[in-house]
């Protein structure tokens, strides 16, 4: 009978763990040059706790952000993909590369009036974030648009 008790408080140790690691924003672990997806729960805890500061901008990150609100099925959405890996690497311990999937995540599009993907939310360390969408035609032209991006919104440079 002991036996069955330490098995079932076993059971039931493991399943509330696996609630309560579903339910809850943990920190994205990544590695350093990672993009990182994440959802409603990351982006309170990592980006900005939009419930929480309703009238002020408050970034929560470390390091100045941007943040790929994407789809999989969108087609400017797969092409802007490989630039943001390429910048996240470039930039590794400068900038951090999140997405957000929208098709998961409504409630974040919503909040950020996003009508049309991909669209970009570029936040920088201070100061107000500046959002923009779409993408050049072109992988090159691609990474000079998101690197002036960089250099002028995140980096300030």
């Amino acid at each position: 009978m002991n036996d069955l008790k330490i098995k079932y408080s076993t059971l039931l140790a493991v399943i509330l763990l696996a609630i309560f690691a579903t339910t809850t924003a943990f920190p994205v672990l990544a590695a350093d040059g990672d993009v990182i997806k994440i959802d409603k729960a990351q982006f309170k805890a990592q980006i900005m706790d939009f419930e929480k500061n309703q009238k002020v901008w408050k970034y929560e990150g470390k390091l100045p952000c941007v943040v790929d609100f994407y789809a999989d099925w969108c087609g400017p959405c797969r092409l802007a993909s490989p630039a943001l890996e390429e910048l996240a690497k470039k930039y590794k311990g400068k900038i951090i590369v999140y997405k957000v999937n929208t098709d998961h995540e409504r409630e974040l599009s919503t909040v950020f009036g996003i009508s049309g993907i991909p669209a970009f939310l570029w936040v920088p360390q201070t100061g107000n974030p500046t959002m923009t969408s779409g993408v050049a035609r072109s992988p090159e032209d691609i990474i000079i648009q998101f690197e002036k991006m960089i250099n002028d919104v995140l980096l300030k440079k």
